[in-house]
């Protein structure tokens, strides 16, 4: 996979536009970018598509920006000449992708049937664009077709929203989802780039589902873990267990045997997606302990510490199971 759809796979989220002013283009790309979404799909089907992209790279370059709904040759040229750093069509057409292969641009075809998959994998690309998602038959859909093709992954758009789109993101095989309810086009033509700043967070907190696991205490040594938790056990009835490092008191503390990081201790965040959530919110600035790292069987981390300590407590991030 390209690093370009791997940056797509940590964001998670595609937000495809339709523009008709160009002037919307610059406060649409500011409300994506501060709402958390640093990344656009400028849908062909306006005249004001190839403008905008050309003012949101000028403006925003760090902004990943795409053109989406190609249907010729012409409109590839034009798009990459805009500063496009991706091609995406709504159907399997093999002219179009032999041609944004040889231009050197990741492009992501629309598939919706094992043969348009078959063509797909005879150019050489492992990332297609699922399209109408829900009208096509939806994760079942994909689900399907995925198991004979076992390194095709998925990029869903159509009938996509906040309500289904963790449904999609679990499944593995799919690296992001395509939507528009964030950007809807009657928002944009009104001038509501606040709103679509707002509904941009609300996609992007939705989609990683922070959420408290654990505080940790750190004690000074193992007698004095055993009678934290057992005060806790005592007067709340949080079930005692000691395991090799500390001592739980129910789920929600955790008592540690001797100073672990943090002054006081640690807070344990869970997230629904843990390298997404690294990538967001290294995109807000914040660094991370990678020597704190740890994996799973499958090499995938499965916790990480934030390098500074809030409210002299360590925090890190854990995988929800």
């Amino acid at each position: 996979m390209n690093d370009v759809l791997l940056n797509i796979k940590k964001m998670g989220i595609v937000p495809v536009v339709k523009l008709d002013r160009a002037e919307d283009a610059e406060p649409l790309a500011k409300a994506l970018c501060e709402g958390g979404l640093p990344c656009a799909e400028i849908t062909f089907r306006t005249d004001a598509a190839e403008e905008a992209i050309r003012i949101i790279t000028s403006k925003y370059p760090n902004m990943l920006v795409g053109a989406g709904t190609v249907l010729t040759t012409e409109q590839v040229d034009r798009a990459i000449l805009a500063g496009a750093s991706f091609i995406v069509s709504p159907g399997f057409n093999p002219t179009i992708v032999k041609y944004c292969i040889t231009k050197g641009i990741p492009v992501t075809p629309g598939c919706s049937s094992p043969s348009d998959i078959e063509q797909a994998i005879e150019l050489g690309l492992d990332v297609v664009k699922f399209f109408p998602a829900e009208a096509a038959g939806g994760l079942n859909m994909i689900k399907a077709m995925s198991a004979p093709y076992v390194n095709m992954k998925f990029m869903p758009t159509g009938g996509i929203n906040e309500k289904n789109l963790n449904t999609y993101l679990d499944f593995p095989k799919i690296i992001a989802c395509g939507g528009s309810w964030m950007v809807n086009d009657a928002l944009i033509k009104a001038g509501e780039f606040d709103k679509i700043k707002a509904l941009t967070r609300e996609a992007v907190t939705k989609m990683l589902g922070f959420a408290l696991c654990h505080v940790g205490i750190n004690a000074s040594e193992e007698a004095e873990a055993d009678s934290i938790a057992s005060s806790f056990e005592k007067l709340f009835g949080f079930t005692k267990k000691s395991g090799t490092s500390s001592v739980f008191a129910g789920l929600g503390i955790e008592v540690m045997k001797t100073p672990y990081l943090g002054k006081n201790g640690h807070i344990a965040i869970q997230t629904n997606y843990i390298e997404r959530a690294i990538y967001h919110l290294e995109k807000q600035g914040v660094t991370f302990n990678k020597d704190s790292a740890k994996y799973d069987g499958n090499g995938n981390i499965a916790a990480i510490y934030i390098a500074e300590d809030i409210g002299g407590f360590a925090v890190h991030l854990l995988q929800k199971k």
